[in-house]
């Protein structure tokens, strides 16, 4: 017994009409009458009964009509989700975020991919440094990453989606809360509260923005993440200097301001390279459709 057999048989059923349901299978009427026959043959039990003038399904052939249209179906659905899983449009991609990444990219990510693409399940890990998720990246622990260059793994492919100024962060408090903007050189005699410097790039950008303003500056506490930074912050015990999307995590005592002569940092999407994950590549569709200005990374400058 095949598919075809059950099919065909379905087909005549449904229509009570051998040619009928031969035009709907694009095959001739006597090809379609001997495979039903066969399953006739088969099953040991007559499906339908035949006049010159009607087709009628017997009490068997309506029992097994309900088991072949049932069995078909499921074999329809299959194929269906393997296509969907095949062009990238179903299952399950884990993305990796650096930072506040996670809280001002990847809500427009989650809302383009469930308005566009509603089968394909995010399972997204937060606060990941560059390094570690170019690690995960290799291993496969990571279908695709949004980090900050600079990415030193050779088999990492990236594009850069944003760049981002430094701004300052400062306890509603402080006198420098009420200047619009601040510059790095007013920093000099601050307690900073600074990231923790093992692999950070912003760290490092906030480091070299202080020495091109003239001063090493004091780092008076370290902060696994922004959510920490922020909150040592709010504190009193230092200002921070940050990203500009972690304006995206508001916190009561803390104030934002743009910060002249601060460096930038660039926020980038990457898989690896040997990648042939349908998903992967949907999502890095869908993520430079969010975010126009992705470019290769040889344009990033």
């Amino acid at each position: 017994m095949e598919l075809r057999h059950l099919r065909y048989f379905a087909t005549v059923a449904e229509t009570c009409h051998f040619g009928r349901a031969a035009e709907q299978l694009h095959i001739a009427q006597p090809a379609l009458s001997h495979t039903v026959r066969q399953l006739e043959d088969e099953l040991g039990v007559a499906l339908l009964e035949r006049t010159t003038r009607q087709v009628r399904v017997t009490p068997a052939g309506e029992f097994f009509l309900g088991e072949a249209q049932r069995v078909l179906a499921a074999v329809d659905a299959g194929v269906r989700g393997v296509q969907r899983i095949g062009e990238g449009r179903s299952g399950l991609v884990r993305v990796g975020f650096t930072g506040t990444a996670a809280f001002s990219h990847l809500p427009h990510l989650a809302r383009a991919l469930a308005q566009r693409v509603p089968q394909v399940e995010l399972e997204v890990r937060a606060e990941l440094l560059t390094a570690d998720q170019c690690a995960q990246l290799r291993d496969g622990s990571l279908g695709v990453g949004v980090l900050r260059p600079p990415v030193t793994a050779d088999d990492i492919d990236y594009r850069v989606i944003e760049v981002e100024p430094l701004i300052l962060a400062v306890p509603a408090d402080h006198r420098l809360a009420v200047e619009p903007v601040v510059s790095t050189a007013d920093l000099r005699t601050e307690p900073l509260v600074t990231y923790d410097g093992r692999h950070s790039v912003v760290h490092d950008a906030v480091l070299r923005s202080c020495r091109d303003a003239g001063f090493t500056p004091v780092q008076q506490h370290q902060a696994p993440g922004t959510a920490a930074l922020l909150a040592l912050v709010a504190g009193g015990l230092g200002v921070g200097v940050v990203p500009a999307s972690a304006r995206a995590l508001p916190l009561a005592g803390v104030v934002f301001r743009d910060l002249s002569g601060a460096a930038s940092v660039e926020l980038a999407v990457a898989w690896h390279r040997d990648t042939s994950s349908p998903l992967v590549n949907t999502v890095l569709t869908e993520l430079e459709d969010v975010f126009p200005s992705a470019r290769p990374a040889a344009e990033a400058g």
